[in-house]
């Protein structure tokens, strides 16, 4: 599965190289609600193709119209603002007191978006530089604290490809079904599993199969709070190791597969390990979303919902879980 960056700046530079004229629309900014968050893209061309999204659709409607009669980005990047009025806002079918900022970029040479494009498709990450005042740009290395998309200043920055790390203990057949719908979320998916036959038929493109124990490679691989670990082994010698490791990291999300059963049995081990209980507040177990799933398409659904509802913040109930690394988490979390 391809990711939405790479799939706006692939048909946007398809359009630029047969000739025609295009346009890449960024968000750079929201207040209230909005559809869509800061560094969503949209590519549009010549001919009002569409490919990305901006909104839930009445924007771009509006949007492609003025492109396509020079009111907009006629001559040079330009900002443009949706829903300053509630009136506005009800017409464009935005949220009530929903505003988003757009940037607006004419292409009509690839440039460094052929850079771009080559790096999304190694799913490498990297940053693009827009002044908004000369339309010139630059790339610059992506590190692991660069903030996803900013603009200020006359400069926008938007970070291209995966922003998020996802490490998953175990290559089975649950394992290539998380990596595809990981890979499609924009996370940079690396795979561990010490067991030799497993990882010798790991085979799913464009994630990184580790060498290594589990927890030695979390332990260089998770250092910051942009990594979720996920341990799928169903071997207590495999994923206890890295649980102990990730439920001290900094990792947003730590989540095991298994039973209640198997879940209490684990927290048992965990205990005994003298583990602290704060870390072991965090572990998302049993993992995932409860929506009956059984086939592992189904399980890798609910897996990958429940990592976008902790990235979000989303989570409520008895699903929460403590998102700070455990060592500055309250001594008293359960």
């Amino acid at each position: 599965m391809d990711s939405s960056d790479l799939n706006v700046i692939r048909a946007l530079l398809g359009w630029v190289r047969a000739g025609a004229r295009a346009h890449l629309v960024t968000v750079t900014h929201t207040w209230g609600s909005s559809p869509r968050p800061v560094g969503s893209l949209l590519a549009v061309g010549a001919a009002g193709q569409l490919v990305g999204s901006v909104s839930g659709g009445c924007v771009e409607d509006d949007l492609v119209a003025k492109l396509r009669g020079g009111q907009v980005a006629g001559r040079g990047t330009e900002r443009l603002i949706y829903g300053l009025s509630r009136e506005e806002g009800e017409r464009f079918g935005l949220p009530c007191g929903g505003t988003l900022e757009l940037v607006c970029e004419p292409v009509t040479q690839p440039g460094d978006l052929a850079d771009v494009l080559a790096a999304l498709e190694q799913r490498h990450a990297i940053t693009r530089e827009l002044n908004l005042d000369s339309g010139t740009s630059r790339l610059l290395p992506a590190g692991p604290h660069t903030a996803a998309c900013t603009c200020k200043d006359g400069i926008l920055r938007k970070v291209f490809g995966p922003q998020w790390q996802l490490i998953i203990i175990g290559a089975a057949e649950l394992s290539r079904c998380i990596a595809q719908l990981a890979q499609a979320l924009d996370y940079h998916v690396v795979v561990c599993d010490p067991r030799a036959d497993y990882a010798a038929a790991w085979d799913v493109p464009g994630t990184e199969l580790a060498s290594g124990l589990p927890d030695d490679v979390i332990r260089t691989r998770v250092t910051d709070q942009r990594s979720a670990v996920i341990t799928l082994t169903h071997d207590p010698r495999v994923d206890d190791l890295a649980l102990m490791q990730a439920l001290e990291s900094p990792a947003f999300y730590v989540g095991a597969l298994g039973s209640q059963r198997t879940t209490d049995k684990r927290l048992e081990r965990l205990r005994e390990l003298d583990l602290p209980q704060s870390a072991i507040a965090r572990l998302h177990a049993p993992i995932g979303l409860p929506i009956g799933s059984h086939a592992p398409m189904e399980i890798a659904v609910a897996i990958a919902a429940e990592l976008i509802a902790a990235r979000n913040g989303a989570l409520t109930g008895a699903r929460a879980r403590l998102v700070e690394p455990a060592s500055r988490a309250p001594a008293s979390a359960a």
